[in-house]
C-alpha cells in the first residue's frame, strides 16, 4: 500500500499565501487579544532591551566611578524591567492562549460543517478513522501557525531590531562583524525548511493510518478476536508505529540541526567580542562599561535571534497542517445546490426514474464501473414499489440516488414533475425518511437517536413511534428505558433491536417519501412481521419505495421492479411476475416458497 503521494514542489509565493489567508480569515475576529498579546510582547522586548542599554551605566557609574547616589536609581529601573517583562509574559501567553483554543474550536466546526456537506463519493475515497485523526493533528497546526506569526514579529523581531540598536550605538565595527554570523545561518534555515516540510506530511499521513487502524481494530473487536487476528494486526500496528517514529526522529534531526550551527556561530562572535573588549581594557585603559553593555546586548539578542531563526522550520511545519486542512475546506460538495435550485414542493410524492444512467468512479483510476444502464421506471404516489435483483443489480443505487448522495451520469429523476437535480438538496431529503440494510446509531439515548428523525418531536410521538416499530417493549426493559446511552453504534443492543429503532427514527420523521433498503432484514421472524404490520401502517398514503431480499415481504406490493445487471427486465405485480415462464423473479420465488429454504436474493 502506498501511505504517500509525490507533492509538487512549494514555492515561497504559496507560503506567503497561505500565511496570508489563515491571517485574513481570523485576525479581525481576535484584533482586540491580538492587541493585548502585541501589547505583552512590546513589554518583553521594550525591557529587554533595556536591561541592554543600562548595563553600561551599570558597569561605568557604579562600579567603575561608584556613584553611590545612583545605585537606588539604576537598581529601581532594572526591577521594573523585570517586572514590565513578567507582566507582559503572562499578558502574551494567556492571550495567545485562549486565541489558540479558539481558533482550534472554529476550525474544527468549519471543518466538520464542510465535512457534512460532501457527498457519498468523498467518504468512499477516505476511510473514517484515518480522516479524523488527520483532522485533528491538523488543528493543532493552524492554531500554532497564528501564534508564532505574531509571537515573532511582535517580541522577538523588535526585540532583536532594538537590541542590534544599542549594539550599533555602543560599537559600530563590532556589530558589523557580529552580523556576519547571518548569511550561513540563513543557508542553514532555508535547507532545513525544505527537508522538513515533506518529511512533516509524511508523519501526518502515518499518524493518521496509525490512529485510524487502532480505532478500527477496537470498534471491530469482537471479529479480532473471533478470527485470532490478534498478532497479524498487533504486527501491522507494529510496522506503522516504527515507521512514524522513524519519521519523526528524522524530523528531530533534521530540525535540530539549526541548533548547533546557531551556537556555534554565536560562541564564535561573542568569544571574538569578548577577547577584543579584554584587549581594549588592558591595553587601552578604556572603561569597561560600554563594552559590557554591547556584550550584554549581543548575549540577549541570541534568543530572539535563535527563535526567529528557527522560525521558518516551526513555520514549514504548520503550514503543512494547514494547508492539509484547507485542502479539505477547499473541496466542493459534488451534491451542491445550483445556483437557481428552488424549495422541492412534494404534492402527491411521484417517483419518477427516465433513462438514468450512473457509474461509480474508481478511486486512483479513470475508469468507471457502470451501474445503472437507462433505467425507467414510476413509482406512483402512495403505492408501494418493491425493486427486488441478485446482489450487485443496482437496488440500492437506485435509492441512494433518489436522496442525491449521488448524481446521475444521465437521465433525470423526478418528483412529481420536479427534476431534484434542479432542487435544494435539504429540501429534498427533508421529503425523504429513510431505513437503511444496516442501521447506525449515534452517541446518546434511545430517545436521542429516535429524535434524530426530527429535532422537535416531542416524548409522546418518540412513544407512539416506538411502540408502531415494535421497539417500546425492549426500551422499557432497558436500565434507563428511553434515557439509556445506546453505547458506540449501539453495541448494547441486538441487530433487531437497533434495526427497529432504525424504524422509529424513520416514522417520526413523517415525510411524504419513504425508502427501505432491506428494513427488515436484522429481525427474527416474529419480529419481523410486527415490524412489516407496522411498516404497511405507515406505508399508507406514501410513496414506499422497498428494496427486498426477502420476497415473502413484498408479495403485497403494488408494483416489483426485477433487476439484473444495472437493467430492468422485470416489472409487475406479484401474481403477474410468478406467471412468467423462466421469469427471473418466478425462479428466485421458487428458491424460497419452501420454509425450509429461506434462500435470500443478493
Amino acid at each position: 500500500m502506498t501511505l504517500f503521494k509525490k507533492k509538487k514542489k512549494i514555492d515561497p509565493a504559496e507560503t506567503t499565501q497561505m500565511i496570508r489567508r489563515v491571517l485574513s480569515e481570523n485576525f479581525s475576529d481576535h484584533k482586540l487579544s491580538y492587541a493585548k498579546a502585541i501589547a505583552g510582547s512590546l513589554m518583553i522586548s521594550g525591557a529587554t532591551v533595556f536591561v541592554g542599554y543600562i548595563m553600561r551605566d551599570v558597569i561605568n557609574d557604579i562600579f567603575y566611578k561608584q556613584r553611590a547616589d545612583l545605585i537606588a536609581y539604576i537598581a529601581g529601573s532594572i526591577l521594573l524591567a523585570f517586572v514590565l517583562r513578567g507582566l507582559g509574559s503572562y499578558i502574551q501567553a494567556v492571550q495567545l492562549a485562549k486565541i489558540g483554543n479558539n481558533l482550534a474550536a472554529i476550525y474544527q466546526k468549519r471543518v466538520f460543517a464542510h465535512l457534512m456537506k460532501l457527498g457519498l463519493n468523498f467518504y468512499n475515497d477516505h476511510r473514517s478513522g484515518h480522516l479524523a485523526a488527520q483532522i485533528n493533528q491538523n488543528i493543532g497546526g493552524m492554531r500554532d501557525l497564528m501564534n508564532m506569526t505574531i509571537t515573532s514579529l511582535a517580541r522577538d523581531a523588535v526585540m532583536l531590531v532594538g537590541l542590534i540598536c544599542i549594539m550599533v550605538y555602543q560599537e559600530p565595527y563590532l556589530s558589523l562583524y557580529s552580523l556576519l554570523i547571518a548569511p550561513p545561518l540563513i543557508l542553514t534555515v532555508t535547507y532545513v525548511s525544505r527537508r522538513i516540510r515533506t518529511v512533516t506530511r509524511e508523519v501526518v499521513h502515518l499518524n493518521s493510518h496509525l490512529l485510524g487502524a487502532m480505532q478500527e481494530t477496537t470498534q471491530g473487536i469482537a471479529i479480532v478476536k473471533a478470527f485470532t487476528m490478534e498478532d497479524q494486526l498487533r504486527g501491522k500496528i507494529n510496522g506503522l508505529i516504527e515507521l512514524a517514529e522513524t519519521r519523526s526522529n528524522k524530523i528531530a534531526s533534521v530540525s535540530e540541526r539549526v541548533t548547533p550551527i546557531s551556537e556555534i556561530l554565536a560562541g564564535i562572535a561573542i568569544a571574538s567580542v569578548i577577547a577584543y573588549a579584554g584587549y581594549r581594557a588592558i591595553a587601552e585603559q578604556q572603561p569597561p562599561g560600554t563594552m559590557f553593555a554591547f556584550i550584554t546586548s549581543m548575549m540577549l539578542a541570541y534568543d530572539p535571534a535563535r527563535r526567529l531563526a528557527r522560525l521558518q522550520v516551526s513555520l514549514e511545519r504548520a503550514l503543512v497542517n494547514a494547508r492539509m486542512i484547507y485542502e479539505i475546506l477547499d473541496l466542493q460538495p459534488a451534491q451542491s445546490d445550483r445556483p437557481d435550485a428552488v424549495e422541492l414542493k412534494v404534492q402527491n410524492g411521484t417517483v419518477r426514474f427516465e433513462d438514468v444512467q450512473f457509474a461509480y468512479h474508481a478511486q486512483g483510476t479513470p475508469e468507471h464501473q457502470q451501474v445503472l444502464k437507462g433505467v425507467s421506471f414510476i413509482a406512483k404516489a402512495g403505492e408501494t414499489t418493491a425493486i427486488v435483483g441478485a446482489s450487485g443489480a443496482g437496488k440500492s443505487t437506485l435509492i441512494a440516488l433518489i436522496q442525491r448522495f449521488y448524481d446521475v451520469n444521465d437521465g433525470r429523476i423526478l418528483i412529481d414533475d420536479q427534476d431534484i437535480a434542479g432542487v435544494t438538496v435539504n429540501s429534498l431529503r427533508h421529503s425523504i425518511a429513510y431505513v437503511s440494510q444496516q442501521p447506525y446509531l449515534f452517541e446518546g439515548t434511545i430517545a436521542d437517536n429516535i429524535r434524530y428523525g426530527r429535532p422537535d418531536t416531542t416524548e409522546e410521538e418518540i412513544i407512539e413511534a416506538a411502540k408502531l416499530a415494535n421497539a417500546h417493549e425492549f426500551i422499557i426493559r432497558q436500565p434507563q428505558g428511553y434515557d439509556s446511552p445506546v453505547g458506540e453504534n449501539g453495541v448494547t443492543l441486538s441487530g433487531g433491536q437497533r434495526q427497529r429503532l432504525s424504524i422509529a427514527r424513520a416514522i417520526v420523521r413523517n415525510a411524504p417519501i419513504l425508502l427501505l433498503d432491506e428494513a427488515t432484514s436484522a429481525l427474527d421472524n416474529d419480529s419481523e412481521k410486527r415490524v412489516q404490520q407496522a411498516l404497511e401502517t405507515i406505508m399508507k398514503d406514501r410513496t414506499t419505495i422497498v428494496i427486498a431480499h426477502r420476497l415473502s415481504t413484498v408479495v403485497s406490493a403494488d408494483k416489483i421492479i426485477v433487476m439484473e445487471a444495472g437493467n430492468i427486465v422485470e416489472e409487475g405485480r406479484h401474481a403477474d411476475l410468478i406467471s412468467i415462464e423462466n421469469g427471473i423473479y418466478a425462479r428466485f420465488y421458487q428458491l424460497q416458497s419452501a420454509p425450509e429454504n429461506e434462500t435470500l436474493i443478493g
